[in-house]
């Protein structure tokens, strides 16, 4: 009796039809429609294929060249040119790459580094914060003591005097930045002088930025952060996942340590593969013109909005995102974003800073240039996306204007195909 079924190594999607219909109308989804959503983008044919491939087979455990289990020289290899790469793109002496995601590295980091119970000063989820600083709701945000800081009222942007005054009294053991939802340069080195004043880590969570940093469009957290994280699939453009980086040799014990065991098992070896491939991807010119246009795109966009009577937050970008004040329209981003989706346009409803909504229904919208930069969009096409997003917004329940539109979108796309 076959231990196997009848074309087990040979059979492919199509032998699952209901999967199989599921995932080509996914792909005609993102061929066919433009993504605006700021933790996404599109990766390359190389990194689908080495994320895709036989590596799903092999389990390790451990650092390259020290697993727990054997047959493991490839796997070694492989992540040993992940790491050679990390290390080259953003300037630092040590990394690591077998975080599944985002969140794992910043949890590993907080467990290598940090006594349970310590405080983690942390910009908050309402002023653009990610949840994985210290959210009530995150294993985080029940392991540590967080105080929050937060954005001037005034000019919406990071406030040093506000953040000094707050580590001063809570006297935290990390002080952490970057965000999600935060659009601005942040001041690195005036966050280190505070982290160094109270005795405290800085950790610098880039995933939003990370490809501005490599290309040096944005200002890089080293030499000012201990430790600095990221994901990989946002302004990378490659494997879901994430990494840790940093400098001193002395925090490599406890780092390492702290993603594992501390809070994950095995290495997703085929994940890491498809980080190596977007890392080489990273480190070759063409990747300094998309981060550029990434930006113009941005900005062109950002300008749209504004000309139409929008507020966009800050009143501008130094980065591929933008948060869009929706209060002008009388309209919440939950509605507004289903209306976008309708007419093709992935984007996602977000808080403002000080905002009086909640975050199911806010008064926000988040847009990002990254896909569509990615599909060789240029500023005349974020252009247009913006006139589309305005006319939308004034019409939210108008599905012909929506169909319409939706229609103009697959042209658009068409024009510049992926896969």
């Amino acid at each position: 009796m076959p231990c196997t079924h009848s074309g087990y190594f040979d059979a492919g999607l199509d032998s699952d039809p209901e999967l199989a219909r599921a995932i080509r109308s996914e792909l005609r989804r993102q061929q066919d429609g433009i993504e605006l959503i700021a933790s996404e983008n599109i990766v390359s044919r190389l990194v689908l294929e080495a994320q895709g491939s036989v590596l799903t087979n092999k389990t390790v455990e451990g650092r390259p060249f020290a697993r727990y289990y054997g047959g493991a020289k490839f796997a070694d290899e492989i992540e040993a040119l992940a790491l050679e790469r990390a290390r080259r793109l953003f300037g630092c002496r040590v990394a690591n790459v077998q975080p599944h995601s985002g969140s794992n590295a910043n949890a590993g980091v907080y467990l290598g580094l940090l006594k349970l119970g310590e405080t983690i000063l942390s910009m908050s989820v309402a002023a653009g914060g990610h949840i994985s600083h210290g959210h009530p709701a995150t294993l985080t945000g029940r392991d540590y003591r967080i105080a929050f800081y937060g954005v001037n009222r005034k000019t919406e942007l990071i406030d040093l005097d506000e953040i000094r005054e707050l580590a001063l009294g809570c006297r935290p053991r990390m002080i952490v930045a970057g965000g999600s939802a935060y659009t601005r340069v942040i001041d690195f080195a005036g966050l280190r002088a505070i982290a160094d004043e109270v005795g405290a880590y800085l950790m610098v969570d880039m995933a939003h930025f990370a490809g501005l940093v490599a290309t040096g469009l944005y200002p890089n957290p080293f030499p000012h952060a201990h430790v600095v994280t990221t994901t990989t699939y946002k302004s990378l453009r490659g494997a879901r996942g994430g990494m840790a980086l940093w400098n001193d040799e002395a925090l490599s014990g406890k780092i390492n340590s702290g993603i594992f065991p501390g809070v994950q098992g095995s290495v997703m070896l085929h994940c890491v593969a498809g980080k190596a491939a977007c890392l080489g991807e990273a480190l070759r010119p063409e990747f300094k013109a998309y981060n550029q246009a990434v930006l113009d795109n941005a900005r062109a966009l950002a300008d749209v909005l504004a000309s139409t009577g929008l507020r966009v937050v800050t009143g501008g970008t130094d980065t591929g995102l933008m948060l869009v004040d929706l209060a002008e329209r009388r309209i919440t981003g939950d509605i507004a974003a289903a209306a976008l989706e309708r007419a093709g346009l992935a984007a996602n409803k977000n808080l403002i800073p000080f905002d009086t909504r909640p975050p199911e229904a806010p008064s926000g919208l988040r847009l990002s240039s990254n896909a569509g930069s990615t599909r060789g969009f240029g500023v005349p096409e974020f252009q247009t996306i913006g006139r589309w997003i305005d006319a939308v917004l004034r019409r939210p329940a108008d599905e012909e204007l929506h169909a319409g539109i939706r229609e103009e979108v697959r042209t658009m796309c068409a024009r510049h195909p992926i896969y």
